[in-house]
C-alpha cells in the first residue's frame, strides 16, 4: 500500500510524519506477546545505555526537540524513554493490540510513535511548538505543552512525541486507530518505516492496515 498525502501542515522543520489507519484483529494474544518479546530483545541487542544518546536517529530526534524549544534530557522522546526501560531489563507491557504494535514499531525505528483512537481528532492537523499557557491532561497527568513539539486540530493539542492526551487514549474493545510515526528527516525514511511496519505485521498479523498517509 502506497501512502497518500495526509491533511497536515508543519510549522516545525525537519519532521516527516507517517500516518497509518489500523484495525486491530481479535484473538492475537500469542502473536502480540511474541512481537513484544522480539522488540524488547532487539532493543537490548542494538543499544546500550551508554551509546543510546549518540545513536544517529536518537541524536537527530533530540535536535528536533531542541529546535522546538524542548530539552530532550528533561522531556525525553517517547521512543528513547521506551528503549531506556528495555535496557534496564523491562519488557514491553501488554496494553492494547494497537498500542503494543505502536510501541514495537517505536522501539525498532528508535522514533516516537503514537496511537490515537479513530475519531478522537479531526484533520486537518498541524505540527507545531506548544504555546505559553497551553496544557492538556496527558496519559501521565497534567502536562505543560509550552515549547513541546505537538499535534493539534481545531479543538487544540491532542498529542506529542513525549506523551499523548487522554482525548486520544485507546481503551479495551476499541479496534480502529491512527498511528503516527515521527521521523527525523534524513535519518529515518518513510519508506523504511513502512517496510518495518509491514514486516512486523507479516510476522504477527495483529492488525490490518486500512490507509497510510504522509505529511512533511
Amino acid at each position: 500500500m502506497q501512502p497518500v498525502s495526509f491533511p497536515a501542515t508543519h510549522d516545525l522543520d525537519g519532521w516527516d510524519l507517517l500516518w497509518i489507519r489500523l484495525e486491530a484483529l481479535p484473538g492475537r494474544d500469542a502473536d502480540l506477546a511474541a512481537l513484544r518479546k522480539a522488540a524488547s530483545e532487539g532493543a537490548r541487542m542494538a543499544f546500550t545505555l551508554e551509546n543510546l544518546s549518540s545513536h544517529p536517529t536518537v541524536a537527530a530526534m533530540r535536535s528536533l526537540f531542541r529546535a522546538a524549544g524542548c530539552d530532550p534530557t528533561r522531556y525525553r522522546p517517547s521512543s528513547e524513554a521506551l528503549i531506556r526501560r528495555m535496557l534496564k531489563g523491562e519488557d514491553l507491557p501488554a496494553i492494547h493490540p494497537v498500542v503494543d504494535l505502536n510501541n514495537c514499531l517505536s522501539v525498532m525505528l528508535a522514533v516516537p510513535c503514537c496511537a490515537a483512537l479513530e475519531g478522537s481528532f479531526v484533520p486537518p492537523v498541524v505540527l507545531r511548538a506548544g504555546r505559553a499557557g497551553e496544557s492538556y491532561e496527558s496519559l501521565r497527568g497534567p502536562f505543560n505543552l509550552e515549547g513541546k513539539p505537538l499535534l493539534a486540530d481545531g479543538e487544540g493539542p491532542f498529542g506529542t512525541p513525549i506523551t499523548d492526551s487522554q482525548r486520544v487514549k485507546m481503551n479495551e474493545g476499541d479496534r480502529r486507530a491512527w498511528m503516527v510515526a515521527y521521523l527525523p528527516r534524513g535519518e529515518e525514511s518513510l519508506e523504511k518505516a513502512v517496510r518495518v511496519l509491514e514486516s512486523l505485521l507479516a510476522g504477527a498479523p495483529v492488525a490490518r492496515i486500512e490507509e497510510m498517509g504522509v505529511s512533511r
